[in-house]
C-alpha cells in the first residue's frame, strides 16, 4: 500500500461531513443514511490495513512525514511535521475503532433532533480517534485527542437523557484536566529533547549513547525529571482508562449519554488510556515504569475489585455496566504491570475485548430502555418471554463479559492473569478475586432483567429489528473469532511486543 493510505483512512470521515453539509435538514432519512453509509469506508480501508499488514516487520510501517507548522524560535524556525505509520499495537485499535463507529452509527437511528448536526460531530470523533491512532508525534496526538473530547462535549450536552448537562461538564472538565497536564508533559519533552517524534524521543530517552542519558554531558535529564513527567503522564492517561478516583466522569456520562456516544466512548475512547501508557509511559521511560510496575499493579486491582464490588450492588444496568468497564480496566493495568509479553498481550487483548463487549452490552441495555422506558433491574424481568432475541445476546454479551471460554473475555483476562502470577503472584491473587464478583454481578442483573415472571406491561414488547441485528451479530461475532481463533489479534502483536518487553526488563 502506498504511503499515504493512513492519512486517508484517518481523514476519511471527513467525506461524510462534507456530504452530509449538502443535506438539507428537513430529510433525516438521507441524513442517518449517509451518516451510516459514510462510516463503511475507513470500516473497509482499516480491514485493508488488517490484510494487508506485514506482522514480520519492525518499527512502524506505512510511514508519512511531511512539514506541517513552523515554529519560531529565536532565528530559527522549527518544523512540526505531520507524520502518520502502524504499528502491531496501533492496527488492532485502528480495526476496533472503525467496527465500533459503524455499530454505532446504526444505533444512533434512534436521535430524535438534529440529526445533521449529530452524525456531523460523530465523524469527526471518528477522524479523531483515528488519528491518534496513527499519529507518530506528540503535537498531532494531541490535536486529535482533543477532537475527540470536545465533539462528545456537545453530543453528550445535546442528545443525552435528563441530567446530560452536568454530565457533559463533568465529563469536559476531568478530560479537559488530563489534556493540559499531558499538553504540558509534551512540551517539557519538547524542550529536553527537541523533536515530537514518538520514535526519536524512545530512542533520545532510552539509548545508552545518548548525551541525555549520561550524567555530565550537556542535555542529561535527571532522574528525578523522568519521574515527574511519568507520573504526569499516568495521571493524565489515569483519567481516561479511568483509574480510581479519576473516573466518576465516566458514571454520569454512561448514565446520561445517548446510545451511540456511550458505545464509542466505551468501546474505544477510554482505550486511548492505555495505549498511550504503552506507546509513551513504557517507551519513554522504561526504567520507571518497571521501578512503579507494582504500583500500576495495586491500582489495577483497586479498579478490579472497587469497579465489582459497586457494579455488585447497582440496581440501574448502565450503573453497573459503568463499574463494570472501571472493573474491566483494571485488568487492562495488571497486564501492564507484569512487565513481560504474556501481560502486554493480554492488556492489549483486553482492550480491543472489552471494546467490543461493552459496546454489545451497552447497546442491548439501550434497546431495552427503548422498549420499557427503564433499566433499572428491580422494574425489569421475564423480558425473555417477550424479547428472546434481545435477552439472548444480551446474556451471550455478559457472559462474554464474564470470561466464558471462547470468548474474547477469557483470553484477554487468562493472558493478563498469567503474566501477573509470573511476576506479582499476591497481587495477581488478590486481584483474581474480581473475576469471582464479575461473574456474580451479571448474572444477578441477567437473571433480573431476562428471566422470572414478566410484568403485565412487557407482554407485548417488540423484539430486534433487522437493522438492530446488525450490531448485536458483528460484534458477538468478532467477540467469538477473538475467542475461538487468538492468532487473529495476537500475530500481529509479536514483532511490536519483541521491541517493548525487553526495553522495560521482561
Amino acid at each position: 500500500m502506498a504511503n499515504y493510505f493512513l492519512t486517508i483512512l484517518t481523514f476519511s470521515p471527513l467525506l461524510g461531513v462534507l456530504l452530509l453539509a449538502f443535506v438539507p435538514r428537513s430529510l433525516p432519512g438521507t441524513i442517518k443514511a449517509l451518516g451510516i453509509l459514510t462510516t463503511l469506508v475507513p470500516l473497509v480501508l482499516a480491514v485493508m490495513l488488517y490484510i494487508n499488514f506485514n506482522s514480520a516487520a519492525e518499527g512502524l510501517q506505512l510511514v508519512q512525514q511531511w512539514n506541517w507548522i513552523n515554529i519560531p524560535v529565536g532565528e530559527q524556525a522549527i518544523p512540526i511535521k505531520f507524520e502518520v505509520g502502524v504499528d502491531g499495537l496501533s492496527m488492532p485499535l485502528l480495526v476496533l475503532t472503525t467496527v465500533i463507529a459503524t455499530m454505532a452509527s446504526v444505533a444512533a437511528l434512534t436521535v430524535n433532533k438534529r440529526w445533521k448536526e449529530f452524525y456531523i460531530l460523530f465523524l469527526i470523533v471518528e477522524m479523531g480517534m483515528l488519528g491518534v491512532f496513527t499519529a507518530a508525534n506528540l503535537f498531532q496526538f494531541f490535536i486529535f485527542f482533543e477532537f475527540t473530547i470536545i465533539p462528545l462535549f456537545f453530543m453528550m450536552g445535546i442528545w443525552g437523557y435528563t441530567e446530560r448537562e452536568q454530565a457533559s461538564v463533568k465529563f469536559f472538565l476531568y478530560n479537559g484536566v488530563g489534556s493540559a497536564i499531558m499538553l504540558i508533559v509534551f512540551v517539557a519533552l519538547f524542550v529536553l529533547v527537541g523533536t515530537l517524534n514518538i520514535e526519536e524521543i524512545k530512542q533520545v530517552l532510552t539509548s545508552p549513547m545518548s548525551p541525555r542519558n549520561v550524567p555530565d554531558m550537556p542535555g542529561f535529564i535527571p532522574e528525578s525529571i523522568r519521574l515527574g513527567l511519568f507520573l504526569a503522564l499516568l495521571v493524565a492517561f489515569a483519567i481516561k482508562i479511568p483509574i480510581v478516583p479519576f473516573h466518576t466522569w465516566m458514571l454520569k456520562a454512561y448514565q446520561e449519554a445517548h446510545p451511540a456516544v456511550i458505545m464509542i466512548s466505551s468501546g474505544v475512547l477510554i482505550k486511548i488510556g492505555g495505549y498511550a501508557l504503552i506507546r509513551m509511559n513504557a517507551a519513554f521511560f522504561p526504567e520507571w515504569m518497571n521501578q512503579l510496575s507494582t504500583l500500576i499493579a495495586v491500582l489495577g486491582v483497586i479498579n478490579i475489585l472497587y469497579g465489582a464490588v459497586l457494579a455488585l450492588v447497582q440496581d440501574e444496568l448502565k450503573q453497573m455496566l459503568a463499574y463494570s468497564s472501571v472493573s474491566h480496566m483494571g485488568i487492562v493495568l495488571l497486564g501492564l504491570a507484569a512487565m513481560n509479553a504474556q501481560g502486554f498481550q493480554g492488556a492489549i487483548f483486553q482492550m480491543v475485548s472489552h471494546g467490543l463487549i461493552a459496546a454489545l452490552m451497552f447497546y442491548m441495555v439501550s434497546l431495552i430502555h427503548e422498549r420499557v422506558g427503564t433499566s433499572n433491574i428491580r422494574e425489569l424481568g421475564g423480558l425473555a418471554k417477550s424479547m428472546p432475541v434481545i435477552s439472548g445476546i444480551l446474556l451471550t454479551a455478559m457472559m462474554a463479559s464474564a470470561g466464558l471460554p471462547g470468548m474474547s473475555g477469557f483470553i484477554s483476562e487468562f493472558l493478563s492473569f498469567v503474566g501477573l502470577f509470573g511476576t506479582k503472584p499476591i497481587i495477581a491473587a488478590v486481584g483474581a478475586l474480581g473475576i469471582i464478583l464479575t461473574a456474580v454481578y451479571l448474572l444477578r442483573a441477567t437473571l433480573g432483567t431476562t428471566f422470572g415472571p414478566i410484568r403485565e406491561k412487557h407482554e407485548s414488547l417488540s423484539d430486534a429489528q433487522a437493522i438492530e441485528v446488525v450490531p448485536m451479530v458483528v460484534l458477538l461475532s468478532l467477540v467469538i473469532l477473538i475467542g475461538v481463533y487468538p492468532a487473529v489479534l495476537s500475530e500481529p502483536l509479536q514483532t511490536t511486543l519483541q521491541n517493548i518487553v525487553p526495553r522495560i526488563g521482561g
